[in-house]
């Protein structure tokens, strides 16, 4: 009991643990002094100060991640750099803007009017609408189509071949008002000579479309004013009023048939067309025939709906020729309009001055071409010009910051596309390529180009690397390839566009261009410090593309998308301590172009060409690349050669789909090394992007191998990876076939081309040598390109190597268009 009374005393509490009250009297008679009261505010005051520093770190720790998590969506600046667009520049607000389909126009307007075709052969049509011909779609077989000519403004000529059919399809604008002016759009049916074609089968069916995107202000309403089919007529801001009428040029029209109704989508034009058809009879003919089934709109209370999409079929025995005419109402008083024989006259007279312009610019003519080259030619510059879409939409995108993807900002994108039925949508990597000859063409698109991808640039110095923006370029693309991550590259090749510019047309770069060059100078030097901070490696003057998967064990040798390369082969198990040699040459270009750029400017450019000499030394590249083992440049990681695809063997209970895909085996366990044994593109970069001292022997040796068929020299051009590097024309995995594995690629023989022309001119041992094999490799490559459009009606993505033969998808007029200049020599 004592034990327990002493404890509760000196505790201070009772037996309860509450406060005895005895204990501060007692003490206050002095036989204990009490401890000084400012000693417990002294703790209290402390803890205050901790718990309200803690609360302060725990907010600014939240609105720090806040900060960033909003960093991936944060645009770079207010500045713009496109200052003037839509009505801004008349000359550009209407065009053939949808590359991703076989025809049609729209303006440079956000919520832009759209129109378009579509067609069907009637004894060719099969349940569920298959026979229809609206988005370019390779299945559709066509044995050709694409634009003849196309000068990016004023007009354009295109040719579809369908079965026994041509069709040709062109439009003319004519500029006037204050709303874009006016243009019209002729389709010709007919048969292709020599073809014979039943009477029977010689029905066509032509769709004429209108449609105001979701966000549209204004209406279009049926209407057959001025024509007695069925046309539109409407209003919006950007193009006040107007109509849309239809004429049929030559041929009888059998039957006529509208559709007004709502449709749910841009991209569900054509299954709002299927499910609208109906079976009815033609009179006098009293023939069955499908028709479009008028007016289709909900009722919304004691009125009905604004119907947003209107088409009009016409039928007819071919040869027909339609004529669609737009009229804008600001126009004026016009002399005559742009249909028939006018229309006819006008289109002869923009042909007559593409063709002038065309040999003005590239000399093809004098330099002995007949004209089926050059025939191809301006084709090949048409459909990269005839291929620049306008898209508005948002971009998903994703950092290590937010836990989902994000939304970016909304945004408009003018840039000229890959593929018209594979890749309708920009590439950042491939518009560098297409910029060299577009700004050959027309400097000025090329500009506008640039401005509107460098308005896509985050507050990080960052763009994203593929833009699907709008729900047409939205339904062409695969889920997984949606999300854009900010920490993932690609090659920054608009400094080969700017290269290219300052070289070739400094003295073309006055007043508004020279102002277009400084609004972009503080973006230009965003990216390059964005690549130099993200994409650099362990160690100093090294760097590495992010984005490769170091789990997958699906994979021969994981992808390295972010290069642009693909299944290129690189170090077999990517890790934090690889360095890519092609990336850092892209850097080593980047930094020479923003110092010369800065010199033009006037601004400090001591830096970048301080970078510049560091990453083109020669001795230092050598050090972290160059193999002398195997005598050429190479990837470092963590590698082995000794990797093969086998199926899992597993016992029959236990199998899955899932479980018996093949997966990567090693014979041999990787270790930290050059990636030697691969030989190909990658390889050359030091000598693609002309890095090279002229008297270097590494260049002599690289002329010597390119040359060797054992390696990469064919017939057609220079394949991408060599014969005997372990991974050539190998599977990556069972589904995905080679594709950087020893296909010819026309963007990096371009360079191959562009190199050897600059070592054959520039002063050194190996001048001569260059010149040789610069003659010899561009001749291959434009012979076989050339040949395989006439066989084939396409340019293609790649060429097989062993037969030249296209491959890959069609038609490709993105970087394989670059032949042009190839022939023309305008670099």
């Amino acid at each position: 009991m004592a034990r327990q009374r002493r404890s509760q005393a000196s505790s201070g509490a009772d037996g309860k643990g509450n406060k005895d009250k005895g204990a501060n009297s007692s003490s206050s008679n002095g036989s204990n002094p009490p401890k000084p009261i400012k000693s417990t505010g002294g703790i209290l005051s402390y803890w205050k100060h901790f718990i309200g520093f803690s609360c302060f770190a725990i907010a600014v720790g939240v609105g720090y991640m806040g900060y960033l998590e909003t960093r991936v969506n944060t645009p770079y600046d207010e500045k713009k750099m496109v200052v003037r667009s839509g009505l801004d520049i008349p000359e550009r607000f209407w065009g053939s803007y949808r590359p991703g389909v076989y025809f049609g126009l729209k303006t440079r307007d956000p919520y832009s009017l759209i129109t378009g075709l579509m067609w069907y052969f009637p004894k060719e049509l099969k349940p569920g609408g298959d026979g229809i011909r609206h988005w370019c779609e390779q299945g559709d077989g066509l044995e050709k189509y694409g634009w003849l000519q196309h000068d990016g403004s004023s007009f354009g000529v295109q040719e579809i071949h369908d079965g026994p059919f041509v069709i040709t399809t062109s439009f003319v604008k004519r500029l006037g008002g204050t709303h874009g002016g006016d243009w019209t759009a002729r389709i010709t049916v007919d048969i292709k000579p020599g073809r014979k074609v039943p009477e029977d089968r010689k029905e066509v069916s032509l769709i004429w479309y209108s449609v105001l995107d979701d966000n549209s202000n204004g209406y279009i309403k049926p209407s057959n004013t001025g024509s007695f089919l069925t046309g539109v007529r409407g209003e919006t801001p950007g193009l006040g009023e107007f109509t849309i009428k239809l004429f049929n040029y030559t041929g009888t029209v059998e039957h006529e048939s509208y559709l007004s109704t709502i449709t749910p989508g841009l991209h569900l034009l054509k299954e709002t067309i299927i499910s609208s058809m109906r079976l009815a009879e033609i009179k006098p003919s009293r023939v069955r025939s499908v028709v479009l089934a008028g007016e289709l709109l909900p009722a919304t209370g004691a009125t009905k709906a604004q119907p947003n999409f209107i088409a009009t079929q016409v039928g007819s025995k071919v040869p027909f020729t339609l004529d669609v005419v737009f009229e804008s109402g600001s126009f004026g008083t016009r002399q005559n309009t742009l249909v028939g024989d006018v229309y006819s006259e006008a289109l002869t007279w923009h042909q007559s001055r593409f063709v002038q312009r065309f040999e003005d610019t590239f000399h093809l003519k004098t330099k002995g071409y007949g004209a089926k080259e050059i025939n191809f030619a301006q084709a090949a510059l048409s459909n990269m010009i005839g291929g620049i879409g306008y898209f508005y939409g948002t971009s998903r995108v994703q950092s290590a910051y937010t836990k989902e993807p994000v939304p970016y900002w909304r945004a408009a994108l003018y840039t000229a596309v890959p593929s018209r039925s594979f890749f309708p949508r920009g590439f950042l990597w491939d518009e560098g390529f297409h910029g060299l000859l577009i700004s050959a063409w027309d400097l000025d698109i090329e500009l506008d180009i640039i401005c509107h991808w460098f308005d896509l640039m985050n507050v990080e110095g960052w763009i994203p690397r593929e833009q699907i923006l709008g729900a047409e370029a939205l339904a062409k693309v695969p889920e997984e390839f949606v999300t854009q991550r900010n920490t993932n590259a690609n090659p920054p090749t608009f400094f080969l566009t700017l290269d290219y510019i300052l070289h070739k047309y400094k003295d073309q770069l006055t007043n508004g261009r020279l102002i277009t060059l400084e609004r972009l100078y503080p973006r230009l030097q965003a990216w390059f410090s964005w690549f130099n901070t993200t994409q650099k490696g362990l160690e100093p003057g090294t760097y590495r593309w992010r984005g490769r998967d170091p789990l997958t064990n699906r994979e021969l040798n994981p992808k390295t998308l972010t290069s642009g390369l693909d299944d290129y082969p690189r170090a077999s198990h990517p890790t934090e301590n690889e360095r890519h040699v092609d990336l850092r040459c892209w850097i080593a270009i980047a930094s020479g172009t923003l110092a010369n750029l800065a010199t033009l400017l006037g601004r400090n450019s001591y830096k970048y060409y301080q970078t510049h000499s560091y990453l083109t030394d020669n001795n230092l590249m050598d050090a972290l690349h160059w193999s002398d083992y195997a005598q050429r440049y190479a990837d470092y990681g963590y590698h082995t050669d000794a990797v093969e695809l086998q199926r899992p063997k597993l016992s029959p209970r236990s199998q899955t789909p899932q479980n018996l895909e093949m997966v990567r085996v090693m014979k041999k366990n990787p270790e930290y090394r050059l990636v030697d044994s691969t030989y190909g593109y990658v390889s050359l970069f030091p000598f693609l992007l002309r890095l090279l001292e002229p008297d270097s022997p590494k260049l002599n040796k690289t002329l010597t191998d390119i040359r060797m068929p054992t390696l990469l020299w064919t017939k057609y051009g220079l394949r991408s990876l060599s014969k005997n590097s372990p991974l050539y024309m190998k599977r990556n995995t069972e589904h995905d076939p080679p594709y950087w594995r020893g296909q010819i690629w026309i963007n990096i023989n371009f360079l191959a081309v562009l190199a050897l022309n600059y070592y054959s001119v520039t002063e050194g041992p190996y001048q001569e040598h260059a010149k040789e094999v610069y003659k010899e490799l561009r001749a291959n490559i434009i012979n076989n390109v050339m040949k395989q459009y006439y066989e084939t009606g396409y340019i293609w993505e790649q060429y097989n190597d062993r037969t030249g033969k296209g491959s890959g998808c069609r038609p490709f007029t993105g970087w394989s268009a670059l032949t042009v200049l190839l022939m023309s020599e305008h670099y």
